[in-house]
């Protein structure tokens, strides 16, 4: 008999699963049956009220991961942005990432959801719900056809840029402290992708883009502004996090912003240390309401792509942080509200339903 979900569920808006999977540290199998390392899997999900979330596709940079831990326990930090990613390479990688999200779905640790109606049936269902997102455009060309494929193949969400550029864009760098105002914004051929995406009704996905970026797909979307993970910059000085001009911007389309459980985008000190209470993450939680209102706020884990704070270790351990929010004075209401229910409504009007 499957156990039921906490209640209410938590649909997320960031993961990495699918790269433990091409890297080799994580099988289909695996997920489905239960992890010894990691932040997802079924099990843990079911028992920590997981309900799933937007599971990314992303080509990394070689070495990279390690060298920003090296860095961000540093006072200060200023890394490069990595070199771009060959389009061959990107499309290779990211093929390889939807047969991955395709074989969760086949080894029944997920449902790919390709519309609202089809997500809020998974959220309340025995699997997780899965959005395919693409986190880097790496793999798109410029005439679209990996775009238009992907979408027949189940892409509803896309981040033009990780960070780094692409030929679309350029990605805000891992700096602290700083700004998100890096460099330039989009490309002409970067522009073309936001009314491309728009034309199709998949989610252009602002975190990781710097604040030129920002500007550009504020000015030309047609659809809400939406950061799936990231957070606020008057709390943590980031030039990953949104500044206040951001979020009224993303409060004025109507869009959201999924919370990072990232330590170095969560503490003050933007250091990548995970030793810190919940009372931070309830901070930034605050700013968000503030400046967005109780129906664009969201999470936004990034599980299974960050160091996230001792009290959540992984998505088992969300009952610790809907307890520290209810102990915050939130009431049952608001909590589906931020558990799941924003991020319903923001795809319900960005898809078109």
């Amino acid at each position: 008999m499957t156990t039921p979900l906490i209640d209410p569920p938590i649909f997320d808006g960031h993961n990495d699963l699918i790269l433990r999977l091409l890297r080799g540290t994580a099988t289909a199998d695996g997920v489905a049956e239960g992890l010894t390392d990691g932040h997802i899997d079924l099990p843990r999900a079911r028992a920590g009220g997981f309900a799933g979330g937007f599971f990314a596709i992303f080509v990394p940079s070689p070495n990279n991961k390690a060298q920003r831990q090296e860095e961000m326990v540093k006072p200060q930090y200023d890394m490069p942005l990595p070199e771009m990613i060959p389009f061959e390479e990107g499309r290779e990688v990211t093929l390889k990432g939807a047969e991955a999200l395709e074989a969760l779905e086949a080894a029944g640790a997920v449902t790919i959801c390709r519309s609202v109606a089809e997500l809020e049936q998974a959220i309340h269902g025995p699997k997780m719900a899965a959005i395919m997102h693409i986190e880097g455009a790496e793999g798109i060309d410029p005439e679209f056809e990996m775009l238009h494929a992907m979408h027949a193949r189940g892409l509803r969400s896309l981040g033009p840029v990780w960070s780094r550029p692409t030929i679309f864009g350029h990605g805000v760098p891992f700096r602290f402290p700083a700004t998100p105002d890096t460099g330039p914004g989009l490309t002409e051929d970067g522009k073309r992708l936001v009314a491309e995406c728009n034309k199709l009704k998949i989610m252009i996905d602002l975190s990781h883009l710097n604040e030129q970026g920002f500007n550009d797909v504020a000015s030309l979307s047609d659809a809400p502004l939406v950061a799936t993970h990231s957070n606020a910059w008057e709390v943590t000085k980031h030039s990953r996090n949104l500044t206040d001009r951001q979020l009224s911007v993303i409060a004025e389309s109507d869009g959201m912003v999924g919370i990072n459980f990232a330590s170095a985008f969560l503490r003050p000190d933007g250091q990548m240390d995970s030793d810190f209470s919940l009372d931070l993450l309830l901070r930034h939680l605050d700013h968000l309401i503030k400046f967005l209102g109780e129906d664009r706020v969201g999470f936004g884990s990034d599980f299974d792509g960050a160091l996230v704070p001792k009290d959540i270790v992984d998505c088992a351990g969300l009952p610790r942080l809907r307890a520290a929010m209810a102990g915050h004075g939130i009431d049952a209401a608001l909590m589906e509200k931020l558990a799941y229910g924003n991020w319903l409504r923001v795809l319900r009007k960005t898809w078109g339903e």
